[in-house]
């Protein structure tokens, strides 16, 4: 696996995303079997970043996740955990309160990142950053970030957190690069930040063309790790795509060692 580093962390290049393990925005029992085993298979590939939200599946990713680290016999200190905080629990004690349900939920004492996970049109960021330093200090979140934000409330945030603001989790793929556009790629790499890029390949409904295809073919890969080793090959730009496919998971992962030559990465960039 290929590390990123800024100043005060280092993070896998590719880790593993929760949304649709255990349900969608309600908890579906009916996937607890699938969700379970793709947890342990991406356990036992080597993931060791996994990336979480109060809102996914109404807490139960959380719980899923939880579980499967506590069986899995590794020491928690191996695995790095993100979780989130939706955006109507915002408030001081709502901020706090949603903290210590998801630490219940994942078996931890800690989480390492906690995000805002997306902006509300009525939050009060002082306040909200005020519970945020306060669950640092507690020691309950070891590092802060966002996620969806925009660059005004990203430079915001950055003034009223008292510890460093390490991601800004935004949607990024070769059909998406709305945040490139808008100056937030720049910013982040600029300042020492990751930008964090979920749904990379589109939620797997990725587009394949006929470069995608050639470029894959010569790598004896497919399209998928292919974009995927597009989307990691740029500074500061780190990945969580999630599959319940177990062969998927390994190839997720094996996406990280893919080495794109300088004229693959220029075709790649044309794709749009």
């Amino acid at each position: 696996m290929k590390f990123d580093t800024i100043p005060s962390l280092t993070l896998p290049k590719i880790g593993f995303g929760t949304w649709k393990i255990g349900g969608g925005s309600f908890p579906d029992p009916k996937v607890d079997t699938v969700s379970t085993a793709a947890l342990h298979s991406a356990i036992k590939v080597g993931y060791t970043h996994f990336d979480t939200a109060e809102m996914y599946a109404a807490g139960h990713a959380e719980e899923l996740l939880g579980q499967a680290v506590a069986s899995s016999q590794i020491k928690r200190e191996a695995f790095f955990i993100t979780s989130k905080v939706m955006p109507a629990h915002l408030e001081y004690d709502q901020v706090i309160q949603s903290c210590e349900k998801s630490l219940q939920r994942l078996q931890t004492e800690y989480i390492d990142l906690y995000l805002i996970h997306w902006p509300a049109s009525d939050m009060k960021l002082v306040e909200t950053f005020r519970a945020l330093n306060k669950l640092v200090k507690d020691g309950k979140v070891k590092h802060l970030g966002v996620s969806n934000f925009n660059l005004k409330l990203l430079k915001q945030s950055q003034q009223l957190s008292e510890t460093p603001i390490v991601t800004n989790q935004v949607p990024y793929s070769l059909n998406d690069r709305s945040y490139v556009k808008n100056g937030m790629l720049e910013y982040c790499q600029q300042n020492d930040i990751f930008f964090t890029a979920y749904s990379p390949v589109d939620e797997g409904k990725l587009r394949s063309t006929k470069t995608l295809e050639e470029i894959a073919k010569a790598h004896h890969v497919t399209s998928y790790q292919i974009v995927l080793a597009w989307v990691i090959s740029h500074p500061r730009i780190i990945t969580i795509p999630m599959s319940a496919n177990p062969s998927h998971i390994q190839e997720n992962f094996e996406a990280a060692e893919i080495e794109l030559t300088k004229t693959e990465l220029d075709m790649l960039e044309k794709l749009a």
